[in-house]
Order: structure tokens, then sequence, then C-alpha cells
């Protein structure tokens, strides 16, 4: 079993304590977003062949992947790093911060367990298509050497996602906007071009539709690259959880609406005020990352 961590919400940047405290206790409780059923998720050795982590800000789970790397376990980390504006991105570290992080993570677990995600791609009038250009080739041009692909994928406007946008336009004065299919294809074959100058795939996540010549397919849960960096062979069912997704089968044991960097895009947030009062409420010694309500 793989076990994702998670792209509901970013534990390695805030809750490091409770990940921990859950691997000594061998288990974690989640719950389904969309029936509320709960369900325990081993994290013993013998029942998880790898961890996917997904991150905005390594810092603070530095420590815990020493803990893991420790007891043998495989795993892969997944971090976005866009360098956008305060108004699109309210509290993530610097790009020179995340970037020095994951050249740490490749000399001290190797070159493959870092991947760079630019995702998701956001059109705006702070973020143009020449403005990605421009920033891409930068970032570029520091993970050179550093990681062996980049994910991107162009940001999917649901209804929570819409209304969060448009709050803060409002709030920091800028437009943006969802463009036709050919203008993210012709943007996507741009950056494919200018990752390929630098020597770094560019792979698309869950989005197959606008895949061009040069793109690949993602697979942010991979257990060929788990395998990779195991020196062994993990298997796994192709059970995606999207249908879109090139991803194997795996377990997320995070939770949404936790997340508090107050990125205006973000999929897995319905108010940035109410993730910022669970982070605070949050108990890292319990069962579960948010225990449900009148429920042992």
């Amino acid at each position: 079993m793989i076990i994702s961590a998670s792209y509901r919400t970013d534990i390695p940047a805030f809750y490091a304590q409770w990940f921990l405290n859950r691997l000594d206790a061998g288990f974690a409780r989640t719950i389904n977003p969309y029936g509320g059923q709960v369900s325990t998720v081993s994290l013993t050795g013998d029942a998880v062949d790898g961890f996917v982590f997904w991150t905005r800000n390594l810092e603070p789970f530095t420590g815990a992947l020493d803990v893991v790397h420790g007891r043998n376990l495989p795993f892969v980390l997944q971090y976005t790093v866009t360098g956008y504006p305060r108004a699109l991105d309210a509290a993530t570290i610097d790009p020179e911060r995340a970037i020095t992080h994951l050249r740490a993570v490749a000399a001290r677990f190797g070159p493959g367990v870092g991947v760079w995600r630019y995702d998701p791609i956001v059109f705006s009038s702070l973020t143009p298509p020449a403005w990605h250009r421009q920033n891409f080739h930068r970032l570029c041009a520091q993970m050179k050497g550093t990681v062996d692909e980049v994910v991107v994928s162009f940001a999917q406007n649901y209804r929570k996602t819409a209304r969060n946008m448009a709050v803060a336009a409002r709030a920091a004065g800028f437009e943006w906007w969802d463009p036709p299919a050919d203008e993210k294809q012709a943007l996507l074959a741009s950056l494919a071009e200018i990752a390929d100058g630098h020597g770094l795939p560019l792979k698309l996540c869950g989005q197959p539709e606008l895949r061009t010549e040069g793109v690949g397919e993602a697979r942010c849960v991979d257990a060929e690259r788990l395998s990779r960096v195991a020196g062994w062979d993990i298997t796994a069912p192709r059970r995606p959880h999207r249908k879109t997704c090139g991803c194997w089968a795996s377990r997320d044991i995070g939770a949404y609406d936790s997340c508090p960097h107050g990125c205006a895009y973000c999929y897995a947030v319905n108010s940035r005020d109410a993730a910022k009062r669970r982070f605070q409420n949050h108990d890292p010694t319990s069962e579960y990352l948010f225990a449900p309500l009148n429920r042992d």
C-alpha cells in the first residue's frame, strides 16, 4: 500500500508531529470527505510500501524524513514551487528556500526522490502567459541538476476555487480568467520547450485532453519511481483517485479545509479563515488529523 500525505493538505509544512505520532502508533484514522465513512489506515512497515509526501515547505518535516528513511520506507516528495505573487500565494515560502530544500533532499536521499511541481498554472493579470514563461525559465535554471522532471497542471475552476479567486481579486485589484484549451496548450508547449532546454521532462497532471507534443503524463503516486528509490520492486494497482489521473492506487491520510497556506486558487480549502482556525485547534495526539464531531 502506498500512503499519500497528502494531496488534501500540507502535512509536511503543518502537521509533522501528528504524522510522527501516527507513524509510532502504526496507524491513522481518516474520514471519507464525500461519504463520511471512517477508515483505519495501517502505517506499519509490513503494510506500507512507500510514502508520497506533498508540500510547499519541507523545512518542518526534515526530521520526519530521516525517521521514515531510518525505517527503510521509501518515499517520494512532490514539492510545489511557483514563485507566485502574494495576492495568489499568501504564505508560501520563497522559491529559493524551497529549491534549497530540494537540493538537500537530492544530496541526502538521492536525485529521484524530489519532484518539482509548477502547478496549478493560474491565468491572471498578475501572471499572464508571458510572466509564466519568464518565471518558469528562471526556476528551471535554478532547478537544473536537482530534480529529474517537472509536473504542471492548470487551475481547475471549481465553485469554491472561483469564489476564493474572486475574493482575492477584489482585495488585491487583479483580474483572472480561465482561457480556452488552445491557449493553455500554447503555453504548455512553450513551457515544455523551456523545460527540455534545461534537461527536465515536463509532465501534465490529470488533464490528458490538453497534452501536446513533448508533454508526458504525470504519475504523481508512482510505484515505478518508488521502486527506483527503494531499490526493489513495489507493486500497486493502477487505481487512481481520478479517472483522468495516471497514478497508482494510494491511501491518503490528510483532510480537506486544513491547510493555512492561503493560496487563492486552492481546490482543497473552502474558507481560508476556517482552515486557519482548524490548524490552530489541531491536536497532534489525535488518531485523526481532524476528528469528526460526536465520534470517539
